[in-house]
């Protein structure tokens, strides 16, 4: 019986090994049509969040180049805060309304309010909170002053 029942556990074995390499050969089509598809590494910016698409601002050049902006718009900003408020220095060249005035949408007038409005499109895209209009108008001054007023902020 002992023998009868080693050569049983043997084939029980045997069977569960080809019953693994058909599960692993029923696999490869599965594999083999994911790597084909166009979500492939090779064609991963499809699978990425799409980078926004900025309007032209209204004004005639930034006060920095783009790039310096894109990283340090913030320390710009802030610094600019610090200074208007703790020392009482108002100057145009970095202020968040300067901002606003040239790169308010030319349909709705305002830096926020859709997926393409221009601060919030790159907030998103970068997923940083857009936490300056919670105080200050998102529109040129100008525009504030146009719209009616149950549209104002």
């Amino acid at each position: 019986m002992g023998r009868h029942a080693n050569a049983t556990d043997s084939l029980r074995a045997a069977a569960r090994r080809v019953a693994r390499i058909v599960q692993l050969l029923a696999a490869i089509p599965v594999a083999l049509a994911l790597l084909a598809s166009p979500a492939s590494a090779a064609d991963a910016s499809t699978a990425r969040v799409p980078k926004p698409v900025l309007a032209t601002p209204a004004g005639d050049k930034c006060v920095d180049d783009p790039a310096f902006m894109r990283r340090n718009h913030p320390d710009l900003l802030r610094h600019q805060r610090a200074q208007t408020v703790h020392e009482g220095i108002r100057t145009q060249r970095a202020s968040l309304a300067n901002c606003v005035s040239c790169h308010a949408s030319r349909q709705t007038g305002r830096v926020t309010g859709s997926a393409d409005a221009f601060c919030e499109s790159c907030h998103r895209y970068a997923g940083v909170k857009l936490d300056c209009f919670e105080c200050h108008s998102d529109r040129p001054k100008a525009a504030v002053a146009a719209a009616p007023a149950e549209a104002r902020p």
